[in-house]
């Protein structure tokens, strides 16, 4: 069973346009205990080191980058279900992404897509999948195949 208190989602930017946020909100309420921090655009300098002050020691570090692992839908749930509820941080960059020092402190590097996207919509898909993986671990009727 995937245990999302266990999550945290670190995200530079605010949402902007009102049917992400919408979106997200709608998740959200559908993932009790999923925690998000938002920090304020700035250098990726600033945004690394406010990105530190935040993980804890005892969390695995999961950075969203088109350069890394992609995964079905299935294939991330079962990645999850595998982490035997260790505290999980997904870090979503801004315009100018993460620092690469950022990038090599991860445990994992997780791309949504090949494509790239705004950071608002990264974070909505992020969210999404994260409940479908909730699903999928559930045995529910949310993904199909």
């Amino acid at each position: 069973m995937l245990n999302i208190s266990h999550y945290k989602i670190i995200a530079i930017g605010k949402i902007k346009k009102k049917w992400i946020q919408e979106g997200i909100e709608m998740y959200l309420k559908r993932l009790p205990g999923l925690e998000v921090k938002e920090i304020k655009d700035s250098t990726q300098a600033k945004e690394e080191h406010t990105i530190k002050e935040i993980i804890s020691k005892n969390e695995f570090l999961v950075t969203l980058n088109e350069n890394g692992q992609s995964f079905t839908s299935k294939q991330l749930a079962t990645k999850l279900l595998n982490s035997h509820n260790q505290n999980i941080t997904f870090v979503i960059g801004g315009a100018s992404g993460l620092t690469s020092s950022l990038n090599n402190l991860a445990s994992w590097q997780l791309s949504l897509s090949p494509l790239t996207f705004p950071h608002e919509i990264a974070r909505l898909l992020l969210i999404e999948q994260l409940y479908r993986a909730k699903t999928i671990a559930q045995g529910g009727p949310y993904h199909k195949e």
